[in-house]
């Protein structure tokens, strides 16, 4: 399948019995597996998958404890430690009134509003929508990357037993991921084995604002014109460059054939001959993005790991935009990342990976 469009169909169940009677019926044979997506032979060309928050799981009359604080109490509880002000959110997140998500991916949109106009007709009414995020892939030769222009998905680890991994990138048993896996330690309800704990976040991209802020506060290498050393900050703010490769391995410039091959560039760990990686910033700053949500080197035997699966949503960035330096204060205009993480644990996964290390300064 080739994702070129998600939807994310936030609901609320309306009618619990007539809900009950067709997920079983009617939606679970519809839902995508991991086998059907590890082979392009099984891959279908829509897939659908579905998610519950606590509130949902209540409200259908589970009550089974899930092994997970962060889930349980819901995403205001746990909103200040990741640093949210939550009157910033979209409202319909603010309000606890959502039971569920489904996430249809597909290649063209058509597939996509197809599909969720057959699970609502299944439904029969028994749920309501109560929030829509449609993703999309950038255009040509920006397919893939976010709307900052950098190649986005690169490092997701490799899940023993379910994937080969390519040199240098991280490998954690499914338990990591997966809930009564080997790896994860808690107990949980038969049911739920196989299964992770999905987050999802609609971050905004300022990007006018962005690529001015580079090029007013772009370095001065020699020999490098102005938009090369914006270009360069911009790099070592991300840890990677726009194509995807490492800025650990390609300090200076840009390496697009670096970046294409799945055999080299995730193959670092910011250590280097001759070099103290508790000084070296040469290579990668500190603070790069990348390594911050990924130390590798700089912290032993890392078990705080996620699947990534974000896609972009908004429009391009008009003329008018560019011009100014100033997104556009009309919400139709608004763009940024939808953006999806699985874990086996929340606290231990992306909340770790927020609170402990991305906000952190030290």
């Amino acid at each position: 399948m080739r994702k070129i469009t998600e939807t994310f169909f936030f609901f609320r169940i309306t009618n619990i019995r007539t809900f009950k009677s067709q997920l079983g019926s009617t939606i679970l044979p519809m839902i995508t597996s991991t086998n059907d997506m590890l082979s392009a032979t099984t891959q279908p060309t829509t897939a659908l998958n579905v998610a519950f928050s606590q509130r949902g799981l209540t409200t259908l009359g589970v009550r089974d404890n899930l092994g997970d604080s962060l889930f349980a109490n819901g995403q205001l509880s746990g909103a200040s430690d990741l640093g949210d002000k939550t009157s910033q959110w979209v409202p319909q997140f603010s309000a606890s009134n959502i039971d569920g998500v489904f996430l249809v991916a597909s290649d063209t949109i058509d597939n996509v509003n197809s599909l969720l106009s057959q699970l609502q007709a299944s439904l029969q009414g028994s749920i309501s929508e109560v929030y829509r995020v449609q993703g999309q892939a950038r255009p040509g030769d920006q397919q893939g990357h976010e709307h900052f222009g950098f190649m986005d998905g690169i490092s997701n680890p490799a899940v023993t037993g379910f994937s080969t991994p390519h040199p240098g990138q991280t490998v954690v048993p499914p338990g990591i991921i997966l809930l009564g896996q080997r790896g994860d330690s808690k107990g949980r309800p038969s049911w739920a084995r196989d299964g992770s704990f999905l987050v999802f976040r609609q971050l905004q991209q300022r990007v006018p604002e962005f690529n001015s802020f580079l090029l007013n506060n772009a370095p001065s290498q020699p020999n490098m014109t102005l938009q090369q050393n914006a270009d360069l900050l911009g790099a070592r703010m991300m840890g990677r460059w726009k194509s995807g490769a490492p800025i650990d391995l390609a300090p200076l410039a840009d390496d697009p054939v670096l970046a294409a091959d799945p055999q080299r560039n995730n193959n670092f760990d910011y250590t280097h001959p001759n070099f103290d990686i508790n000084t070296d910033q040469s290579h990668c700053p500190f603070s790069a993005h990348i390594r911050k949500t990924n130390p590798r080197a700089d912290q032993s035997a890392i078990s705080n790991q996620i699947i990534r699966a974000g896609i972009p949503y908004g429009p391009e960035v008009t003329s008018d935009e560019t011009a100014s330096g100033t997104s556009s204060s009309t919400p139709s205009l608004e763009r940024g990342l939808a953006f999806v993480s699985y874990q086996s644990s929340i606290s231990s996964g992306f909340a770790f990976i927020q609170q402990s290390w991305a906000n952190n300064p030290e």
